[in-house]
């Protein structure tokens, strides 16, 4: 019954296949606000969970506009080439982050997330 409110960014873990294209499943997270993390209110359907998301330190790329799954994609090879053969991170699942909401046509921010090993 706590209304929180929209809040960034909105967090959707991706699982790539071999080819690169991303699985169908896939994980939505949204950050609980500040004032409700120490006693977070207990969700009403069975299918949201609560969890919390340890440090990480994380290679990131950011790009613009209203992102798609074939944005995320292209950025998450970029990002990939980037950091070549050297740099080690989890291949398994990267992170796709929004941090607008849908209204805003303009400068809208939108970045890929490796976790570093």
């Amino acid at each position: 019954g706590a209304g929180m409110g929209m809040t960034a960014p909105v967090s959707i873990t991706a699982f790539p296949a071999e080819d690169g294209s991303l699985q169908q499943k896939v994980k939505v997270s949204l950050r609980i606000p500040s004032q409700f993390q120490a006693n977070p209110p207990c969700p009403s359907d069975e299918s949201i969970k609560i969890e919390e998301r340890q440090g990480m330190t994380i290679y990131s790329t950011q790009f613009g506009g209203y992102a798609k799954e074939a944005d995320y994609v292209n950025y998450a090879a970029k990002l990939k080439s980037a950091l070549g053969s050297e740099a080690a991170y989890r291949k398994d699942f990267y992170f796709c982050n929004g941090y607008d909401p849908p209204m805003k046509p303009y400068g809208r921010r939108n970045e890929v997330w490796f976790v570093k090993q």
